[in-house]
């Protein structure tokens, strides 16, 4: 069918692949960034048990921060946004609405409290915050092609 005789029936986008209604090469990108979000959430989670534990092993003191905060506190925020994209991104796998909403949530408070963190650790942080605008494309640009 042509691109005329589309518009004419009345087939639209879809019949292109680029509607809700089809999967297309996109698709790919929604598994690969949620695949990411449960692996960035599994480094959240690390960076924030070493920053409670271990808060000597970071470059700044916790007053040079751009938020000066004490590194527990820094682990527990960590941690817990660690965890809540691991089980989102584990949803956003299975093509979950809930999880994409989730997943784009965590993933620009991640990349906030990275943005925060900075000083501390900066070749990570700015890894992590890379990793979070792909996530944050993926998800809201195509999340909906797993759906289906």
């Amino acid at each position: 069918m042509t691109e005329t005789q589309s518009h004419r029936t009345g087939a639209g986008p879809a019949a292109y692949g680029t509607g809700s209604g089809t999967r297309t090469g996109w698709l790919g990108w929604v598994y690969f960034a949620a695949f990411i979000m449960v692996l960035v959430g599994f480094f959240q989670a690390v960076t924030g048990l070493v920053a409670m534990f271990d808060g000597t092993f970071y470059l700044v003191t916790e007053g040079e921060l751009i938020v000066p905060v004490d590194y527990t506190i820094w682990g527990l925020v960590h941690l817990l946004i660690g965890l809540a994209v691991v089980v989102a991104g584990a949803a956003a796998m299975r093509g979950k609405t809930w999880g994409r909403a989730v997943g784009i949530i965590m993933a620009v408070l991640s990349a906030i409290a990275n943005m925060a963190f900075i000083a501390a650790y900066p070749w990570w942080s700015i890894i992590i915050i890379a990793l979070d605008v792909i996530i944050i494309y993926a998800l809201a640009v195509h999340g909906r092609e797993a759906q289906l």
